[in-house]
């Protein structure tokens, strides 16, 4: 089963008036933690769209116009992934999506590769999130040790790290940065079960 641990940047939090900045993921071999891909793009936006942008939101991920307006076009990233996915043999039954925030990140995945494009590919529609794992394994550690219920501990991938001992992400906040913290907070989690020790 592979994993594609997935985060986006955006200029904003609403799906239907903002855009998709950036987008990372890598795929991951759920089993053994073996990374088979990795894929980042920066996709350029629209005067008008970049007008729109939530000003909170820029100051999270700290992009700028002269950087976003050199990204790639929307559709070269679409075709790109879909390359990759269709070299990779991604398929529902076969991968999931992980993510942080899956509501927010599969909306602005929606973006690139529309619903129904999903759907005739047979690409994976089940997006995990990190916080209901850790809320399911905070439970069964707090029976023991109170303090460790995920409602004691909180459940944003910070406080999730900080219940691990592991960094916080860094700031600005960039995708492939949010991925490499998620799979950080996913092995200490859940882990990879078949993974050689060093």
């Amino acid at each position: 089963m592979l994993g594609i641990f997935l985060d986006t940047e955006t200029n904003g939090l609403n799906a239907q008036k903002h855009r998709v900045l950036e987008i990372a993921f890598q795929i991951v071999d759920v089993a053994t933690g073996e990374v088979k891909e990795r894929f980042q793009a920066l996709i350029s936006q629209t005067a008008d769209d970049w007008k729109r942008s939530d000003p909170e939101s820029l100051k999270v991920t700290g992009f700028t116009w002269e950087e976003v307006s050199k990204g790639q076009k929307a559709a070269a990233v679409t075709e790109q992934i879909k390359e990759l996915f269709g070299r990779l043999g991604i398929k529902r039954g076969q991968a999931v999506f992980i993510c942080q925030n899956p509501s927010f990140d599969r909306a602005f995945f929606c973006q690139l590769i529309e619903p129904e494009t999903q759907e005739l590919l047979l690409w994976p529609y089940h997006w995990l999130d990190l916080a209901s794992m850790f809320w399911s394994e905070s439970i069964h550690r707090g029976k023991k040790e109170p303090q460790l219920f995920p409602w004691n501990t909180g459940i944003s991938k910070d406080r999730i790290a900080a219940t691990y001992q592991l960094k916080p992400e860094g700031k600005p906040h960039r995708a492939m940065n949010g991925v490499n913290h998620l799979i950080l907070c996913y092995e200490s989690v859940v882990g990879f079960p078949n993974k050689a020790k060093a």
